[in-house]
């Protein structure tokens, strides 16, 4: 299968620079799969999974969310908010930011009562 060169950016960062065979991402709108030659193409990010399936037919997976992706003739570029390889999300920090997003929806959803009450 062809390949195609993908640059992925964050706020950090160059996050990965290289040819791939295929890119699959979460758009606003649902998942989308880009091969070589794909037409000009511009979307919102999502957030979950971003697949990418290297030259050697090995597969890579990791976690983002927000941002864009940019599809031209010569290449693709995706900005991302975020983006973790897979294999590379520390789990305690991941359920610690978890909990806090958690305690912060629980404290806004109780003020909003206070407030209507």
């Amino acid at each position: 299968m062809s390949t195609f060169p993908l640059k992925i950016l964050t706020p950090y960062g160059l996050f990965f620079n290289g040819e791939i065979q295929r890119v699959v991402v979460r758009t606003t709108t649902g998942d989308v799969a880009i091969l070589k030659n794909h037409t000009e193409y511009l979307a919102p990010l999502g957030i979950g999974e971003m697949r990418l399936l290297m030259p050697d037919g090995t597969k890579r997976s990791a976690a983002c969310s927000g941002g864009f992706i940019r599809v031209t003739k010569e290449s693709t570029h995706i900005l991302a908010t975020t983006c973790e390889w897979s294999d590379e999300i520390d789990i305690e920090r991941a359920k610690h930011a978890r909990d806090a997003a958690e305690q912060k929806l629980k404290n806004k959803i109780d003020h909003e009562q206070i407030k209507m009450a």
